[in-house]
Parts: structure tokens; sequence; C-alpha cells
């Protein structure tokens, strides 16, 4: 603990971020996630043909959370390769199922999977949230359904509207949000089996040029995974404009919460609403008694970081040339994972 201290942490995770969306980013999830990918490879070729006994399978099945982060940290820095490091370490666990391990596959292979499974749960637990938030919202428009305000124009006094009504603008929004997020969620596909370059090179030698066993085992790991559909064409990776639609739909809903919170911010000004303020809690540092709308506050300042982040993707996409180039990876680690952690902490 005191070594973390004395090193930077995001404070995405430690003050921030839900407990479930910390863990969907962490090295743990992700990492057994990769092993899992190796496991569903495995068996569909087991399935499929390939000489993969039950034996082999049930190794890779015990280890499958058994990960030494020392042992895999020693193979990169001799490596300097992230997968082959993951690779050798879970051989090390498996000594009958290791010359199985990523059979026919790249790297891409668990990376990009990976990160769509996480990204898909990311967006379960979101419209999760924008559902509570919608409940709760609903609730409070009904109760003060009746109830006369001042409404603003221009930040000017204009028409009396209510209370209910005003609070019905942010369900809306919210509710559009949670369209596209659905949308989103419904119709992203895995990337699957796809080899180097995308045409699957690979596992047309393992199956000596069998397309139809080829393309079943595309299908096979993706229900593995639990998805319904791949992408029907890839270059290395799955494409990148996945990662803009998605970072977009976030910073979308990033624009909604910061709306909202301003309002009540406005309004905490104004003397007509105010933020739950707790018996032991303290304003200000120099003037305790005040009561500011300190969530309302936190939720515009990382609202307002992540709708700077949908730039980035797109800029990725955009150099991603011919079949793939490698400068997405350092900055998608980053991406991804700040703009769905930043994003939980409004909505769970």
């Amino acid at each position: 603990m005191e070594e973390q201290r004395s090193q930077y942490q995001t404070p995405l995770t430690s003050r921030y971020a839900s407990k479930e969306m910390s863990f969907l980013f962490s090295e743990k999830h992700k990492f057994v996630t990769w092993r899992k990918l190796w496991l569903h490879l495995a068996k569909a070729e087991q399935e499929l043909g390939l000489i993969i006994t039950d034996e082999q399978i049930q190794e890779l099945e015990e280890h499958i959370e058994d990960i030494d982060f020392d042992v895999v940290s020693s193979y990169e820095k001799k490596l300097k390769h992230d997968v082959m490091a993951h690779i050798h370490a879970f051989q090390d666990k498996c000594s009958t199922a290791g010359s199985i391990i990523h059979l026919g596959a790249t790297s891409a292979y668990v990376q990009d999977n990976a990160d769509l499974i996480s990204l898909k749960k990311g967006l379960d637990l979101l419209i999760l949230g924008i559902g509570r938030c919608v409940q709760r919202l609903s609730k409070f428009a009904e109760e003060y359904k009746d109830l006369p305000t001042l409404g603003y124009t221009h930040l000017q006094p204009a028409q009396l509207t209510t209370v209910g009504k005003r609070a019905c603008l942010w369900i809306q929004d919210l509710l559009i949000d949670e369209l596209n997020l659905t949308r989103l969620r419904d119709g992203l596909r895995f990337r699957g089996i796809k080899g180097a370059t995308g045409t699957q090179a690979s596992f047309l030698v393992l199956f000596k040029g069998d397309h139809e066993k080829v393309k079943r085992l595309d299908k096979r790991v993706a229900e593995l995974a639990g998805f319904e559909k791949t992408f029907a064409v890839t270059g290395q990776t799955y494409p990148r404009k996945i990662d803009c639609d998605i970072i977009s739909a976030l910073s979308s809903l990033g624009s909604t919460l910061h709306k909202l919170c301003t309002d009540i911010r406005l309004l905490a000004s104004f003397k007509e609403i105010e933020e739950p303020f707790e018996k032991s809690q303290i304003g200000s540092s120099a003037m305790p008694y005040k009561r500011n709308p300190m969530r309302s506050e936190r939720c515009c300042s990382l609202a307002r970081h992540l709708m700077t982040l949908v730039m980035n993707p797109l800029q990725t996409a955009s150099v991603q040339w011919m079949e793939r180039t490698l400068d997405d990876s350092a900055n998608r680690r980053i991406t991804l994972s700040e703009a769905s952690k930043r994003i939980s902490v409004h909505s769970l």
C-alpha cells in the first residue's frame, strides 16, 4: 500500500469510477479474459476436428485465473511483447496444453476480442445505470408535476413552468442516450478469428483449406464469448470506427449529464433546490456552513473531460494504414478505459 502511494495512481479508480467499471478495465479482468479466449479457441478447434484432448482442455480451464503477474512481467521484460509474455506464463502452468494455446491466432485475437467483451459489459452497466437514473427522476417529476416555478430562457426570467416539467427535459435527454447506447450494444460484433491480416490464412492451414470449417470456427468462438455475430471483414483488428461510435455516444451522455448538473448548480444558487448534505459533511474549510453542490460540480468536471476524448478515436481510426498500424495500442489502452470509467461515476 505504501509503495502504491509513492507512485501515481489514476484518481478515476481511486476516487470516481464505480467498482464494477474499474474491475472491467483492470489487469485481472483483461488477462483472465485473454485466457478464456484461448480456451474458447481450443474448444472450438477440438469440436471441429483438430487433435486436442479433453485433458488439455481441462488443464486450460483449471488455470484460467491462476495468473502469476511477476512471471508475466519477467517474460515481457525479456520478450518486449505482452501477448507472448502471457502465453509463456500460461504455458508454464499448463505442461500438457501449452502447445495448443494461441493455436493459429494472432495477438489481436485476444487483445481486440477482449476489448469488445469489456466494452459490451461496460455498456450493459451504463444502460442499467441510466435506467436507475431515469426511474428516480421520473418519481421526482411525478411528485412535482404541479409545482409552478419560474422558467428561464437565456438564463433570464421567462414564463412559468413546473418543477416536474423541467425534470422531464432531463429525462428525455437520458432516454436518447439510453437508446444510442442500447443500439450500439445490440449491434456490437465480435472480431472473431481473422488471422494476422484478416484473411484467416493460418486457420485455413490448420484445417487443410476447409473454408467451411474456418467459418464455423469463427462463429463458434463468437458464441462461446457471448456474441451472436462477427465482423464479416477486418484487417488485423476490428474496425476502429467502432471505438469512434462508442466514445461519441459516451461523450453525448456526458453532455447530457453536464447540462443536468449545471441546471442543478444554477438552481442551487437560486435556493430552489439543494443536494443532500450529510450530518458530518463540511461545505468549506474556511466557511463550513456552506452547502456547495459538490456532486453536481464533480459530474460537470468529469463530463467536461469526457467530452474532449471524442477526438482521440477519430484520429486513431484515420491513421490505421492498410490492415493496421500499432500506434493505436497505447492510445486505446488509455482512451477506452478512461471514457468508460469517467461516465460510470455519473450513472451508477
